[in-house]
């Protein structure tokens, strides 16, 4: 008797929806017919049940969350295709009056069998990792905050004379030991203070680590082009390169705008013609470190001074340094494509700004290099500054190490003979 012959897998659509202590999960065939019910895995259990339900045939979506990629790392070596599903522009497709955990599913299927998912971009292990530690940074910063402001609000109650040069000096925290307060209210003050200092030596401890990490690859290449656009200091750039991650993967400015939730908004319906407020559809973080660095070279950079008093003329203040914002991300746009250096600034200002970049990173992040040797090494890498070797910005005369010096320790920059 012959054996049967073999026959080929049914491709499932499987749907995957996150939610916080478990995951709903069902698949359908093309007929979208139910042949793997929606039901419940719970997070703990979610690996264990995938190896030995998920199959080499199947196509899985999953919608976009903030542990979505714990779950992706599981699915893809298990299926043939995994989509990483854009949680919001699922929401503007696929919108319905009734919201159950069954329906996110089967809409989710329905995307993906007629291949209509709006997928997001799946970041590589490196650039989830940078994400996460700035997103650390982020909550550290705000629990900061809000121990500051209670103690704010204790002077303030107590209409006390606060200290010149902050209430959280060091200088000044000797002030705090000599105020007359209540048990309670000097226990919670006491550990409020604990608070700061703690998360603060937390939070140095990471932007220590983020200014070793901007000097290693696959960040450093990135890093030398932002490091010399006024507004953006370590912190801004390191963030700014892990929400873009590629920046191969916009074609066009106007992309990455967009990405960023920086372009405007439009309602356009019949001849009615309205542009609305920025989007704010993308990375929030991105949107961030860019009105920042916007307003620190609105202050300090003649050019970007210029740009904003004359948009200033025209619109609200908070909007016009959201177009700063915008125009600098263009800007970044056309410096890390193209590879260029920045065009408004004299080789010594960006060579200034090597220096403090030199001086973030500290003796072992330089990995072997001076101060004077790294800002050389920052404008060889750009491709300016082979004769410059003193400059008077920031205060004063200030050595760069010659050209001869840097080849030395690093011949790849040397020009082909």
């Amino acid at each position: 008797m012959n054996s049967p012959p073999e026959t080929i897998p049914i491709v499932r659509y499987i749907g995957i929806d996150i939610h916080k202590y478990y995951v709903m999960i069902g698949g359908q065939n093309r007929h979208q017919e139910w042949i793997l019910r929606p039901r419940q895995v719970q997070m703990a259990h979610f690996r264990s049940w995938a190896k030995k339900n998920l199959k080499p045939g199947d196509e899985v979506v999953v919608e976009a969350t903030s542990n979505v990629w714990d779950i992706y790392d599981i699915v893809v070596p298990l299926v043939s295709r995994t989509v990483v599903a854009n949680a919001y522009k699922v929401r503007q497709i696929a919108e319905a009056r009734v919201k159950t955990d069954k329906e996110d599913i089967r809409r989710l299927i329905t995307l993906l069998i007629a291949d209509i998912v709006p997928e997001v971009w799946v970041p590589p292990q490196h650039v989830r990792e940078l994400r996460s530690l700035i997103s650390f940074r982020w909550r550290l910063t705000k629990q900061i905050t809000m121990s500051k402001n209670r103690l704010h609000s204790v002077v303030q109650r107590f209409n006390l004379n606060a200290p010149e040069g902050g209430l959280l000096t060091d200088k000044n925290k000797s002030w705090w030991e000599v105020q007359e307060f209540t048990d309670l209210t000097g226990f919670q003050v006491e550990r409020d203070l604990e608070i700061v200092e703690n998360l603060e030596s937390q939070k140095a401890a990471i932007d220590q680590k983020l200014a070793e990490l901007s000097n290693i690859e696959p960040w450093a290449s990135d890093m030398v082009y932002m490091m010399q656009i006024p507004g953006f200091g370590l912190i801004f750039s390191m963030v700014i390169l892990s929400a873009i991650g590629d920046i191969k993967r916009f074609s066009h400015p106007k992309k990455l705008v967009g990405y960023a939730g920086l372009g405007a908004g439009v309602h356009a319906s019949g001849e009615k013609y309205q542009e609305k407020s920025i989007t704010k559809a993308g990375r929030k973080e991105l949107r961030w470190a860019l009105v920042e660095a916007a307003w620190v070279a609105v202050r300090f950079d003649p050019y970007w001074k210029a740009q904003f008093i004359r948009l200033k003329k025209r619109m609200h203040v908070n909007k016009a340094i959201v177009a700063i914002a915008r125009r600098m991300l263009v800007s970044i746009w056309y410096i890390l494509t193209r590879r260029e250096s920045y065009r408004h600034f004299d080789e010594e200002t960006i060579a200034y700004k090597m220096l403090i970049w030199a001086q973030a990173i500290g003796e072992e992040g330089r990995q072997g290099l001076t101060r004077q040797q790294f800002a050389k090494y920052g404008l060889l890498r750009l491709g300016i500054g082979h004769d410059l070797e003193r400059i008077v910005k920031g205060g004063g005369p200030r050595r760069i190490a010659p050209t001869e010096e840097v080849l030395a320790l690093k011949p790849e920059l040397a020009p082909p003979r």
